[in-house]
């Protein structure tokens, strides 16, 4: 299953749920590739910094920020059980490449009816790429939720009865994602039962399911 993460606006958590994705399928005994398709590089970078510190490696990293990523990807896939692509913000080319390779799109949003209003062109390039891939699964995540905010409930109402609907599983604003990013580390490596280490498991577990 090819899985990409892709929202054109910044800032929403991509790469951190990609690599925890492909964390937790890896820790399971799964045979995991992480395409970075980002020009920034942050997936690579952190896969640099956990090399530095040491740390064993979990899944592949492979850079891969160009268009061609819907010939490229299936390749890869090829020898994976699972291909995670950590996508890019506003470049519409690699986007609709992304969108061309995957199986299932996830969509991060945070708790703010602005990320649902930059969502939009996310959502014209998804119908877009529907019409060559109409198998093309999609969900919205949920990411950096308050815990009981009127914000976070209001998103999720909105979120509720919309195509494509909102996973069940989200994810919380928990510090420990950034700290440790730092070290090149996921949450569950520093603490299995953390509640962010629950979360992302409910979270791979929800994704798993939805395997075309």
């Amino acid at each position: 299953m090819i899985v990409a993460l892709l929202n054109q606006k910044g800032g929403v958590g991509k790469t951190t749920l990609a690599l925890h994705l492909a964390g937790q399928w890896a820790a399971e005994g799964k045979r995991v590739i992480l395409i970075d398709a980002d020009p920034q590089g942050s997936a690579l970078d952190w896969s640099q910094q956990r090399s530095r510190e040491g740390l064993p490696r979990l899944f592949g990293v492979v850079g891969l920020a160009r268009d061609t990523l819907h010939r490229e990807a299936p390749e890869l896939a090829r020898d994976a059980d699972h291909v995670v692509i950590d996508g890019p913000p506003r470049v519409a080319g690699l986007m609709r490449s992304a969108l061309l390779a995957a199986d299932l799109v996830l969509i991060p949003v945070q708790p703010s009816p602005l990320d649902g209003w930059a969502s939009a062109e996310m959502l014209a390039l998804l119908t877009e790429a529907r019409i060559y891939r109409p198998e093309l699964i999609a969900r919205f995540v949920l990411n950096r939720c308050g815990a009981r905010t009127v914000i976070t409930r209001e998103t999720a109402e909105t979120l509720a009865d919309h195509d494509p609907p909102l996973l069940s599983a989200t994810i919380g604003q928990r510090a420990a994602f950034a700290d440790l990013a730092q070290s090149g580390r996921l949450v569950f490596e520093a603490e299995h039962d953390s509640m962010a280490a629950r979360e992302i498991a409910a979270f791979a577990a929800k994704v798993g399911r939805l395997a075309p």
